[in-house]
C-alpha cells in the first residue's frame, strides 16, 4: 500500500499540465507581438519623417524659385526705366555677358532698326506680340534672360496702355500716345506687364510671377500696381 502512493503521485504529475511552460509561451508571444508593433511604428515614423523632409525641401525650392522670379521683376522695371530715360536699350544689356541679357535682334525692323524690346517699351513696335516666358510652351523667345545662382529666369515685357496720371491734365494734342506724346509736364504714365518664369538648373523647380508697373515717360520711376 505504501509503494502505491508514490506511483499514483507520479501519474498525477504526468497528467497535470506544466503551467510554467504555458506561461513562458504566452510571454514569448507577447514579446513577439510587441516587437512587431514597435517595428511597424518605427517604420511609419521614419517614412513620415522622410516625407516631411522632402516636402520641406520642396517648399524651400519653391520659395527660392519665386524669389528668383521676383528679382526678375525688379530687373524688368529697371530695364523699362533706363530705356524710357535714354530712348534706347542700354548697350550694357546687349552684350553676351550682360545679365539680364537682351538679344540684339534688329533684323527686319525698319531703318534705323530697333531692338524688339526697345520698340515695345517705346511704343513704336507691336505691343500685342505673342511672347511667352514658359520654356515648355513658347514659340517666340522671351525678351530677356536673367541668370541667378541655380536659376535661369525668362523675362517678357509687354506695353499695355497709356493713361493720365492722377491729378494731371491731359494734353494729347501734343502728339501720339508714345513716350512723351501728350505728356507735357509728365501728365501720363505708361503701364507695362512684366512676366517672369524661373527654372532651376536641374529643371525640377519652377516659379512664375507677373506684375503690372506704371512708369512715367521720363523714366524716373516705375511703381508696381498689380501682382
Amino acid at each position: 500500500m505504501k509503494g502505491e502512493r508514490p506511483l499514483k503521485m507520479m501519474e498525477r504529475r504526468k497528467k497535470s499540465p506544466d503551467r510554467s511552460r504555458g506561461e513562458e509561451g504566452i510571454a514569448l508571444l507577447t514579446v513577439l507581438m510587441l516587437t512587431v508593433i514597435l517595428t511597424v511604428i518605427g517604420i511609419a515614423s521614419i517614412t513620415t519623417t522622410s516625407m516631411d523632409i522632402k516636402m520641406a525641401g520642396g517648399e524651400r525650392m519653391r520659395e527660392t524659385s519665386l524669389n528668383a522670379a521676383e528679382a526678375c521683376l525688379s530687373s524688368g522695371a529697371q530695364i523699362i526705366q533706363q530705356t524710357l530715360l535714354n530712348a534706347a536699350i542700354p548697350n550694357t544689356l546687349l552684350g553676351p555677358t550682360a545679365n539680364p541679357y537682351i538679344a540684339d535682334n534688329t533684323a527686319g525692323l525698319g531703318a534705323p532698326p530697333l531692338n524688339p524690346l526697345e520698340a515695345e517699351i517705346m511704343g513704336t513696335g507691336d505691343i500685342y506680340n505673342t511672347d511667352n516666358v514658359d520654356p515648355a510652351a513658347f514659340t517666340n523667345p522671351a525678351n530677356a534672360v536673367l541668370t541667378l545662382p541655380g536659376f535661369k529666369v525668362n523675362m517678357d515685357i509687354d506695353r499695355l496702355y497709356v493713361r493720365p496720371k492722377a491729378g494731371a491734365s491731359l494734353a494729347f494734342g501734343a502728339g501720339y500716345e508714345g513716350t512723351g506724346g501728350g505728356a507735357a509736364g509728365g501728365g501720363v504714365e505708361i503701364l507695362y506687364r512684366i512676366d517672369c518664369y524661373a527654372t532651376s538648373t536641374n529643371g525640377q523647380t519652377t516659379g512664375r510671377v507677373t506684375g503690372v508697373y506704371a512708369c512715367v515717360s521720363s523714366g524716373d520711376t516705375c511703381q508696381r500696381k498689380i501682382g
